[in-house]
């Protein structure tokens, strides 16, 4: 490699290929070759390389046309097989002659075989990517036996460094124990003196000419093959090098792609080859002179012709491919770096696979931030011809995208493969202490509502207790540790509803994330566009996908449309989503009930336990927070929470306009905001309310801990936090009967619960109250004790070792 500095006594060889692999060759239909022998070889020499070999699969014929070249020499990789099952494996021969290389191809077809042959004859052999199932069929028993096989084993440059690392791992802790214990296992006799020892090469295995050198193998001495073949038999030659990234599998996968289709094209005028995203392509996928083809035809030939159209502002005639280029051309004139690439000035392949992935994920995110404001306009204008029209038309975007989700798809499969052989050599003693690490995505965490209150809970909980979870989402302030939020790449907002915002993830980064950060399990909050995306991640990375229910968002819409059709559109939505789960998390039995109702597997659903903060919630906080209020000694009715229709506030309203005349010594505290403020003001101007508006820290818990008793007449909510702050601050609650609220409270005892939507039962609920201020205390008591066990800290626990339960299952 060009910008690394080798000692004088340290010479690098290279090995690579001339040719796509056949799993690539059988997915775009490309030729075998794209770039000469001689190019390669001069490329790899431009590199820092001091020898170099092309290792082509089953021929010798590169390796024979750079033979005549200083400082090369003949090899070939050898595809072979296992018998029994023709599980691949793929062997390196160095150095051989030719007469060799058609003996080799009547070994070839048995391991067993090709494998004394390759000994007998001395020929120095590496087996090549060992953790990597060539044909999906290799096993942690294959490479058991490929231990007791091969002496000396291949660093990949194609594969992802954890594979490279966890290959390490396992051969540098190999005892004579294990190989006795493999020997046994397999009936193979283990290979030389001490097989234990191995030996580790390195080798770029390119196939595209973009990452020719990327890993290497360094060794001492003179420069000549000689050198070359001792430093692999003595296990004195290391890798060296940089290993791939599912980033680096896609850009070759483009560079193929890039390389077949402009072979296919003939030479264009010189002013279609000019175009600046051309001239930006050209430089990021195939480095060095070369005709240009017009850069329409190439978007449509990558991408797919398109016969479905996408709308979008600039007319209704624009395809995606257009799009895409208009997009991109704006994308490249803005950006200083991308533009040096266009014009050449940028060569290195680690910089050029990192801009090309930060470009493709641009121009990605801008046509799908059209797309999908298409597609909720067209639903929400119920024109379902719009919807699937524009559905239709992102099969190109996806194919414009897929190279990135083969690499994420397939490095995902091999990091679980490489797990699981290293977990065979692990003692019992020697496992990780590391604990469930779970990446927890959601639509909402600025906002007042539950749901963001229980993750914000939830991350201090974590932070306290060293569990290992991140909250992810898009849009939000992430302004508390353990949290990251993306920078949305665009915005709806539900029209006539302007409190009800979605927030467009940029997909490519958040899965870039995912599997850099290696997580153990997806939670999703909500099934808005992160839901959505961590859905697409859970399946993309084969992570388990589990998820949290903790708002009826069909009713919620039900109430504030009073559309039933929409409402059942939603409930429709949702069992698809949540049905995508292998676990679901609700947060109460009526919930689970009701999830199974609307046709959610019930064998999925779990319930689990709440928690409130039952020292920050307190009776000893009451104090004279309302004489501020000008409450005075009145009997304070207090709601806690979002002030909108759905909650039940209707209800409340025509209640309270009817119990304050009856009763009046009662003042109804309301707080929080919402969209329904502005309507409960206007209907209770003539009635003692006081609007505190939103309440945080200090003020909150005192305004709990001053109030004689809370109403929650909401028949939507999951849960409901505020009942159990609530009786944490000592006092009694009325709530409805339906929903998960009522099963926090004992009848009777901590409260009571009445039927819903039924503005009469809460009347005559608040007057029973009134007049037995004596219950009033004998509940307040009885509030405080029923939670005092059920502390955030002793729930919290619970919940995670549930989620690890079920993780693990």
């Amino acid at each position: 490699m060009a910008d690394f500095t080798f000692k004088v006594d340290m010479h690098v060889h290279s090995r690579f290929s001339t040719r796509p692999s056949q799993w690539l060759l059988q997915k775009i239909g490309c030729p075998e070759s794209f770039t000469e022998p001689i190019a390669l070889y001069n490329r790899a020499c431009a590199r820092g390389m001091d020898m170099v070999t092309i290792t082509d699969h089953n021929t010798i014929a590169g390796s024979l046309e750079i033979a005549h070249l200083p400082n090369s020499f003949i090899s070939e990789e050898i595809t072979t097989y296992f018998p029994e099952d023709k599980c691949k494996l793929h062997v390196l021969a160095y150095n051989i002659t030719e007469a060799q290389h058609e003996d080799i191809q009547h070994y070839r077809d048995n391991v067993f075989e090709l494998v004394p042959y390759l000994r007998e004859t001395r020929i120095t052999h590496v087996l090549a990517h060992p953790l990597f199932g060539v044909n999906d069929r290799l096993t942690p028993a294959h490479f058991e036996q490929a231990l007791l096989l091969f002496d000396v084993f291949e660093e990949n440059g194609t594969r992802d460094a954890r594979q490279n690392q966890t290959l390490r791992s396992i051969l540098t802790r190999l005892t004579p124990v294990d190989m006795e214990r493999l020997a046994n296992t397999y009936d193979i006799a283990p290979h030389g003196e001490t097989p234990w020892e191995k030996g580790l090469t390195g080798g770029s295995d390119d196939h595209s000419s973009l990452n020719i050198a990327r890993m290497y193998t360094r060794f001492t001495g003179k420069t000549n093959v000689t050198s070359v073949i001792n430093g692999i038999r003595t296990h004195t030659c290391a890798p060296g090098g940089t290993a791939a990234t599912p980033r680096t599998m896609a850009h070759n996968l483009y560079g193929i792609g890039y390389q077949f289709y402009r072979s296919r094209m003939g030479t264009l005028r010189p002013e279609a080859t000019e175009h600046l995203c051309f001239r930006f392509i050209k430089s990021v996928l195939s480095p060095g002179k070369e005709e240009k083809p017009s850069i329409t035809s190439l978007f449509q030939r990558i991408i797919g012709r398109g016969k479905a159209t996408l709308h979008r502002e600039l007319g209704p005639n624009d395809s995606v491919q257009e799009m895409l280029l208009k997009e991109a051309g704006d994308i490249i004139a803005h950006d200083p770096t991308l533009m040096k690439i266009a014009r050449g000035k940028i060569d290195d392949v680690i910089v050029l696979e990192k801009e090309w992935a930060r470009f493709v994920s641009m121009a990605a995110n801008r046509v799908l931030a059209q797309f999908a404001d298409r597609i909720l306009n067209s639903v929400l204008g119920a024109n379902l011809f719009d919807v699937f029209h524009s559905i239709g038309s992102a099969g190109s975007l996806y194919t414009l995208l897929a190279p990135y989700f083969v690499g994420y798809d397939l490095f995902s499969t091999e990091r679980k493969f490489s797990r699981d052989c290293l977990a065979r050599f692990r003692k019992k003693d020697d496992r990780s202490s590391q604990d469930l690490k779970i990446a927890h995505f959601t639509d909402t965490f600025d906002e007042i509502n539950g749901v963001a209150r229980t993750i914000r809970q939830q991350l201090a909980m974590v932070a306290r207790h060293g569990k290992d979870m991140t909250v992810i989402t898009c849009g939000a302030s992430a302004d508390v540790p353990g949290a990251v939020s993306f920078e949305p790449v665009g915005r709806f907002t539900i029209p006539d509803y302007p409190e009800i915002v979605l927030s467009y993830p940029p997909f490519l980064d958040m899965l870039t994330h995912c599997f850099e950060q290696e997580y153990d399990c997806i939670l999703a909050a909500t099934p808005g566009p992160v839901g959505l995306a961590a859905l697409a991640i859970a399946q993309i990375l084969k992570l388990p996908f589990h998820g949290t229910y903790h708002t009826a968002f069909p009713e919620y819409v039900g109430a504030i449309t009073e559309d039933a059709t929409l409402e059942d559109g939603c409930w429709r939505y949702m069992s698809w989503f949540y049905n995508q789960m292998q676990v679901i998390y609700a947060p109460s039995e009526a919930t689970k009930f009701e999830l199974a109702d609307r046709g959610i597997d019930p064998e999925k659903i779990v319930t689990y336990p709440r928690g409130v903060d039952t020292e920050r919630f307190h009776p000893n906080k009451r104090n004279g927070f309302y004489n501020t209020f000008n409450v005075g000694s009145r009997i304070k009715l207090l709601y806690v929470g979002r002030v909108s229709q759905e909650k039940g506030l209707d209800v409340l309203t025509e209640a309270f306009k009817k119990v304050s005349k009856m009763r009046n010594s009662l003042q109804l505290i309301v707080v929080g905001d919402g969209p329904y403020l502005k309507t409960m003001q206007r209907q209770l101007r003539n009635a003692p309310v006081t609007f505190t508006g939103v309440l945080k820290g200090e003020a909150l818990t005192q305004a709990y801990a001053s109030a004689d008793l809370f109403v929650f007449p909401s028949a939507t909510d999951t849960f409901g936090n505020v009942v159990l702050e609530a009786q944490a601050s000592g006092l009694p609650v009325i709530v409805t009967d339906k929903g998960g609220p009522a099963e926090n409270v004992l009848p009777n005892e901590t409260g009571l619960i009445i039927p819903a939507n039924n503005p009469d039962s809460l009347l005559r609920a608040i007057i029973h109250m009134v007049d037995t201020p004596e219950r009033i205390e004998y509940m307040r008591l009885k509030a405080r004790a029923h939670v005092e066990n059920r502390t955030f800290d002793a729930t919290f626990l619970k919940t995670w070792e549930i989620f690890g339960d079920h993780v693990a299952a």
